[in-house]
């Protein structure tokens, strides 16, 4: 519903063009916003979380489920094998396809990823993409980054139409090694600014000496950065709308758990 009381989705029902689906359980937007919200990386923080400015620089990260913020409960994500049969495709390269590879963090999956990924695609038949580890994310963009976790990232790029394989756990650095397992031929990235190595080594050194790199603009400027900081602006809306939305979907598991 919109502050109006407006439901989001009436034009899209009154085109006849909506179908609920079953939400994959322990992700919810209620909880993505209260990570944006506390501006720490407590929301991967092993152990019961009590919410304490003197903790804002932690450099904890984990993925423990008791882990809370003031507003909501974080990382109750539960990744299993199945979950990420469902979402992928489960094929493999055919004979002559030419393997594209892309890496990076790839948090809270927006149409900025979309559409890069959609021209990756375009340089070849099979797209493969490289998600970073929670700690590497955090080397390169810092704050509290990344807001979702390894495997929550995993389950956003394998449902996008475009991917085809994921690599979890991708290492920063394209090494010959993973280039030749995976039989890349070209390797694509954005127009963003690259962090070196922590040896100080450009992580492209290797596709770009053999003539197997390319930089693609997606034409779209939207940034996982952008989406946090219009959050941000509006915290105390959100924080509101939050504890309302937490209070609901406790009641709910309470319903579901008999309690």
């Amino acid at each position: 519903m919109t502050a109006d009381g407006v439901d989001t989705y009436h034009l899209v029902k009154a085109a006849g063009r909506y179908k609920e689906v079953k939400r994959t359980a322990g992700v919810s937007t209620t909880d993505l916003v209260g990570r944006m919200l506390l501006l720490t990386r407590e929301h991967f923080r092993q152990g019961q979380f009590e919410y304490n400015v003197a903790k804002e620089h932690s450099s904890t990260m984990g993925q423990d489920s008791t882990a809370r913020s003031p507003w909501t409960g974080c990382s109750q994500f539960l990744p299993t094998t199945q979950k990420i049969i469902q979402f992928s495709d489960g094929l493999s390269p055919k004979p002559g396809d030419k393997v594209v590879y892309v890496a990076g963090a790839y948090d809270l999956f927006h149409v900025g990823h979309l559409d890069f990924l959609e021209k990756a695609k375009q340089y070849g038949d099979y797209l493969i993409v490289g998600l970073h580890t929670d700690p590497v994310v955090n080397r390169y963009k810092g704050s509290n980054y990344p807001i979702m976790n390894l495997h929550e990232r995993v389950l956003s790029v394998l449902a996008c139409k475009y991917v085809n394989e994921v690599v979890i756990g991708a290492p920063y650095e394209v090494t010959k090694d993973l280039m030749e397992h995976f039989n890349v031929d070209i390797v694509v990235h954005g127009t963003t600014a690259v962090m070196h190595d922590v040896c100080g080594k450009d992580p492209f050194v290797l596709p770009k000496s053999i003539g197997k790199f390319k930089i693609i603009d997606s034409g779209n400027d939207m940034t996982t950065e952008k989406i946090v900081e219009r959050i941000i602006r509006n915290r105390l809306e959100y924080e509101a709308r939050n504890y309302k939305k937490e209070r609901k979907e406790l009641e709910v598991l309470k319903y579901i758990n008999g309690n």
